[in-house]
């Protein structure tokens, strides 16, 4: 009888909530891709206010926040999509994760040697690098562990999706399947 094959089980989360946005599109790229033993879950940050001090101590962890936290808890490695805007962390995004973060004693539940990896698109020529490089100093100060062996920037995304957002490009798909799966054998380490 053979063994059932372990899953690897990668949370891939876009930081835009714009509906037809590049990197939504390449979270819902990775969720099709045909990788033996990987899973890719992807999310989205509709749902998460604004961070409030004043709002945890009164009412505590938001549900939406709650579901993004047991869902980062859970996956094996999480996939940052990002977009850049004004060549940094979009706010959104970082909000995201400074909830996530909350209350500061689950940080190491959360985060804590978790697997990330970072990928996005941009409309620009430089795909997301300035934005992939701002999300280090975040990653290190919650003890992620980073996979650096790969590196993926889409760039000039306009011409690689559909008014939809969906990626339509063959070569950029190649490109992200080689990430994923590369992100997937660390994560499983």
């Amino acid at each position: 009888m053979q063994e059932p094959v372990a899953m690897t089980h990668i949370l891939a989360i876009s930081g835009s909530l714009r509906k037809a946005s590049f990197n939504s599109g390449l979270v819902r790229a990775a969720e099709g891709l045909d990788l033996a033993g990987v899973t890719v879950a992807g999310r989205t940050l509709h749902g998460i206010p604004l961070y409030d001090a004043d709002v945890e101590a009164a009412t505590g962890i938001p549900a939406a926040v709650a579901d993004l936290k047991a869902a980062i808890r859970a996956a094996d490695g999480v996939l940052l999509v990002t977009p850049e805007y004004n060549n940094g962390i979009p706010g959104v995004f970082k909000n995201a994760v400074d909830w996530a973060s909350r209350p500061a004693s689950d940080i190491g539940a959360i985060f804590g040697g978790k697997p990330v990896a970072l990928v996005g698109a941009s409309l620009g020529g430089f795909g997301t690098i300035l934005s992939q490089n701002h999300w280090l100093p975040v990653i290190r100060t919650l003890g992620m562990r980073p996979w650096f062996e790969g590196r993926l920037m889409v760039s000039r995304a306009g011409a690689l999706f559909d008014a939809d957002g969906n990626l339509t490009d063959d070569a950029t798909r190649e490109r992200l399947s080689g990430f994923v799966a590369g992100f997937a054998a660390f994560a499983a380490s």
